[in-house]
């Protein structure tokens, strides 16, 4: 009962300075990560009985078994209200976990500051969105917050995908059906398959991370649905090489060819350190104009950028563009727009 209490209160200090993550492993201090900075909880370091504890409070007798077999295991958690994501995994023999605490209530996109485009988006009936950005660039959370807004506005059947489900959606004018890799299906392209057959309006397949899933998600938005997806690229044209990559070469001309007839847009994003506290979403929006679709056939994955300058009318920005409204709107200091003005698009 006393390991119990210290790490319960581990996870509380956490949720009470709205860290956005937790990690813990035997034989290290627990840390978490508050405003993109990582900190110790404590001087002590875990023991081997405390990782143990908890992960006996966190898996049932599936995940603990999945776990041992496969060294590694995803799933949702919720605890004094609060839903975290948590990864639990070996490390040097180790048991270690990384938990992921989820906003309180899934916001607006005005909330997360996302561009007009987003709103623009909501009126698509078909194609393929992805949202792209690294890890704990809040992906999920940008389209927790589309799906949302879709939910209270459209009369849709929404289908997700998910491992394991994040944001737990409450049903307000569309159907909702959720699933969770492990416990509802066992393979993205198997379900992302029989979802076409339950005749959804809009189909979140959670992160795209081969080859059989985008080829089921691009089949699914030719068919006439919307499809939402995230990749783990830093901006759109890596999005677009990274999903070329995943077929062989001599298959990649057709590839791009198919993306370029589905593709509606896509938003790449990032967090950044706010100037009045917090973090501010930095977004760059590339979307399916006509030059873009010819650039997409074509594989000019390097001319996109410039592309999306020109038609910022139409609601695209780049990364740079993104950067210098957020230092002229004063919501990032000086010194953060100095920072990140030496990224750019090599490719």
């Amino acid at each position: 009962m006393c390991d119990e209490t210290y790490w319960h209160g581990l996870i509380r200090k956490a949720i009470e300075q709205e860290a956005s993550d937790i990690h813990l492993t035997a034989g290290q201090k627990p840390h978490m990560r508050c405003l993109g900075i990582l900190q110790a909880m404590d001087s002590r370091p875990l023991t081997e009985q405390i990782m143990s504890e908890i992960c006996s409070a966190l898996l049932n007798d599936g995940q603990r078994e999945k776990l041992t077999k496969e060294r590694e295991i995803d799933l949702s958690w919720t605890f004094d209200g609060r839903r975290f994501r948590v990864h639990t995994y070996y490390q040097q023999g180790w048991l270690a976990l990384a938990f992921r605490l989820l906003p309180e209530r899934i916001p607006t996109l005005a909330e997360l500051g996302a561009p007009k485009a987003w709103q623009k988006m909501k009126e698509i009936e078909q194609g393929l969105i992805l949202v792209t950005g690294r890890t704990g660039s809040g992906k999920s959370t940008t389209l927790a917050a589309f799906i949302e807004e879709l939910n209270q506005e459209k009369l849709y059947h929404i289908v997700t995908l998910e491992d394991p489900v994040e944001y737990v959606f409450v049903p307000d004018r569309s159907f909702i059906s959720q699933r969770e890799w492990g416990r509802d299906f066992i393979s993205f392209p198997q379900a992302l398959r029989g979802a076409l057959r339950e005749m959804p309006d809009v189909i979140l397949v959670g992160e795209i991370r081969d080859r059989e899933t985008l080829e089921t998600a691009l089949a699914a938005a030719s068919a006439g649905m919307l499809v939402l997806g995230t990749l783990h690229s830093p901006s759109a044209a890596e999005a677009m090489l990274r999903m070329e990559g995943l077929f062989p070469s001599n298959e990649r001309e057709s590839a791009r060819a198919l993306i370029s007839q589905v593709l509606t847009g896509i938003s790449a994003q990032k967090l950044l350190p706010a100037a009045g506290g917090g973090r501010v979403a930095l977004f760059e929006i590339m979307l399916a104009v006509p030059a873009v679709t010819s650039l997409i056939r074509q594989g000019k994955y390097s001319q996109l950028p410039a592309v999306m300058m020109s038609h910022q009318q139409q609601g695209m920005q780049t990364k740079s563009q993104a950067l210098q409204n957020l230092w002229q709107e004063g919501k990032i200091s000086r010194a953060t727009w100095e920072r990140q003005q030496g990224e750019g698009y090599e490719l």
